[in-house]
């Protein structure tokens, strides 16, 4: 039985969030959870979140044991790119790409 967490809309670019969802993948979720907690990232964070989203509905929705729990899979899409301008000199603008992610994290319980 597979159960899955998505956080979507999230302020952070895809690509600082994927080096944080490749440490995890296909790791047990205990194991996960302690590597998450010991990396200084703002996404490392978020991940966590939606890691800890995804153990809870394995367990509340379906009674699935915690500790037989191993992340499946684990991705990041690119959501939509907020386009800013700032300011630069001689009257002209730039422009800025506020990048957002949709996290995704499957856990399924292990096969004895």
């Amino acid at each position: 039985m597979e159960t899955k967490a998505t956080a979507r809309f999230v302020r952070i670019a895809p690509r600082k969030a994927r080096q944080i969802i490749d440490l995890i993948r296909g790791k047990a979720v205990n194991d996960a959870q302690i590597v998450l907690k010991f990396i200084p990232r703002f996404s490392a964070a978020v991940v966590t979140k939606v890691l800890n989203s995804a153990i809870a509905n394995a367990e509340n929705n379906f009674q699935l044991k915690r500790d037989n729990l191993y992340i499946t899979e684990a991705y990041v899409n690119q959501g939509p790119t907020m386009k800013r301008y700032m300011p630069r000199a001689q009257g002209r603008a730039s422009l800025i790409h506020k990048r957002t992610s949709h996290i995704t994290v499957v856990v399924a319980e292990k096969e004895d």
